[in-house]
Parts: structure tokens; sequence; C-alpha cells
């Protein structure tokens, strides 16, 4: 039997948290919210992904109240995306699927390293300080460059991310 293109037949939490989060960019999109991405034109520059994809997956994202639109401009009209509380959510998700491709993926550099912002000391797999002994909210962790960063990347928002900076901190390129 052939694989359908969506799951809403699927009695299944997970099918149907893949119609929300189960497309091949869409997680990539959530990930650079929690890296402080906030605008399409960040985005775009940062992940490469077709325009009219990323316009497709921001909007899917807002629809399924992962991420808010918020106006920052008027003329012209530009809006930012910024995770919601169930955006925030998925932060598990993405801490999991990173440890696990870190681990399980043989070669895998990591791309970043995250630390509590309160003492230093980087996460356990679990995404808990191992000396505080506390699991870590997103707010509250540093991100910092890992051996497997491209030390000097084309993009701006790939070169304004190699400095150390907090989870959901608004990023702006041209400050780098």
């Amino acid at each position: 039997m052939a694989l359908g293109k969506d799951y809403a037949q699927q009695q299944c939490s997970i099918a149907r948290a893949l119609e929300v989060v189960g497309e091949r960019w869409t997680l990539l999109v959530v990930r650079d919210a929690f890296y402080g991405v906030r605008r399409y034109s960040d985005f775009l520059a940062h992940l490469g992904a077709p325009r009219a994809v990323l316009a497709g997956r921001l909007q899917s994202l807002v629809d399924a109240g992962v991420l808010d639109r918020r106006r920052y401009q008027d003329s012209p009209p530009r809006d930012e995306y910024v995770l919601t509380e169930r955006g925030l959510a998925l932060w598990p998700v993405l801490w999991a699927l990173g440890a696990w491709g870190r681990t399980e993926i043989p070669g895998t550099l990591p791309m970043r390293r995250f630390h509590h912002a309160a003492c230093g000391t980087e996460l356990d797999l679990g995404a808990a300080c191992p000396a505080c002994r506390v699991p870590v909210a997103p707010a509250d962790i540093e991100m910092r460059p890992g051996d497997g960063l491209d030390p000097d990347p084309a993009d701006p928002v790939a070169r304004a991310l190699l400095a150390p900076r907090r989870l959901l901190t608004p990023l702006d390129p041209t400050a780098a």
C-alpha cells in the first residue's frame, strides 16, 4: 500500500504531530526561531529553502499556532515570526533530535554547544545541567559554536550565530 500525503486518518499522537512539523524544512524553521531568527529574509538567507517553500512553512506554522506573526514595519509592511507557547514546547523534540544526530550518526561534529547560562556548564544529553542538576529552559541556554561549525560562513545569519548568545534572543545579522 502506498504511503499517503498526510496522516489525517491515523489515530496516533506521533502521526498527528507529524501533520504539523513533519515536513522537511519545518523543524529547521523552528530551530532557527529558537536561535533568534525572526524575519523572513533571515530565515531565507540561513536556510536556503526555496522562497515559496519557506513562505508556506511559515504560514503553516502560524496556522498551527507554533509561530506568531507580528508586524515590525508598516511601510513597506514587514512581519517577524516569534515562537508561541506551543512552539516553545517543541524544544525537547529539537534537543532530542540533535542529541540523537550527534550520538548516532557517525562522523557528526557538533555545530553548536549548549550551556546553562547561569553557571556555564555544558548541558547533558537530557538538556539538563550536570552541575546544577536541573533541566534548563531554552531562555536559560547559551549557545556557543561547536567544532563542526564553519568559522567563516557566507550568509550574515550564520556569521551572527558564531557569537555566543542566548536562545530566543532576537537576532540582528546586521550587527555582526
